[in-house]
């Protein structure tokens, strides 16, 4: 269970209340979240110390415990601070000019680039620690569903720009069947990948390459209809 620091702790503590000298606080933080993601990333949530976190950022520990109350809290606002900087990136792609079949090929490199930073283990243990921990679970589930929204926005306006071009997706496959199956199959990809099941990598694969390759077919249909269109009206 998250432990919250007692006033009694704080007493014992006393320079966990006094500002660092010559540091801004907000500075202190980016340099504990910093070393809590490392730490989360190569050692688990189950291993993960307050007292290591402290060692690694260069402070006191205490004055951790006094600025996130919980472990709980620690790790959430760690996930934050990633997820921030993720979003940004998805959504600044997402809302560029490449075609759909590019920004799914960006969409990929940057999962290669999220497993090799440790982003994809912080947010698997947590996923994991959650199951057991309702007060974390309450935290982590509304970050979570904020990525598969990204994922179903994704989806709503590339069936939404193929549709305007004349190329209508049958009407089973809705923005919400395509973007759980995505969603799922990627949250899927990423356990298995943590657990190294080598065997399972080319089905991955294989899998993106699929969607990839059909996105580049609709691509194509929508970029020539428009020609198509002006010669039929001439």
């Amino acid at each position: 269970m998250p432990r919250t620091v007692s006033v009694a702790a704080r007493q014992r503590h006393p320079e966990a209340q006094r500002p660092l000298a010559g540091e801004d606080f907000g500075e202190t933080k980016t340099k504990i979240l910093d070393a809590a993601f490392r730490r989360l990333a190569a050692d688990g949530y189950s291993a993960l110390s307050v007292r290591e976190i402290g060692r690694d950022a260069g402070v006191n520990h205490a004055l951790i415990n006094y600025h996130f109350q919980s472990k709980d809290q620690l790790v959430i606002e760690v996930l934050d601070a990633a997820n921030r900087r993720l979003l940004e990136r998805q959504q600044s792609m997402y809302g560029g000019e490449s075609s759909f079949a590019e920004k799914w090929a960006q969409a990929r490199r940057f999962y290669e680039s999220d497993l090799a930073s440790g982003f994809v283990r912080v947010q698997a243990e947590l996923w994991s620690a959650s199951l057991s921990n309702p007060e974390l679970r309450a935290k982590f589930l509304p970050r979570l569903l904020a990525w598969k929204k990204l994922v179903l926005g994704f989806v709503r306006e590339v069936l939404a720009a193929f549709k305007s071009h004349g190329v209508v997706i049958p009407a089973p496959f809705t923005a919400d069947v395509i973007a759980c199956w995505i969603s799922e199959f990627w949250l899927g990809m990423e356990f298995s990948q943590l657990l190294e099941v080598d065997e399972e990598k080319a089905k991955h694969a294989a899998a993106l390459d699929a969607l990839q390759w059909l996105l580049e077919l609709l691509d194509a249909r929508a970029a020539a209809q428009p020609a198509q269109t002006r010669r039929t009206r001439g």
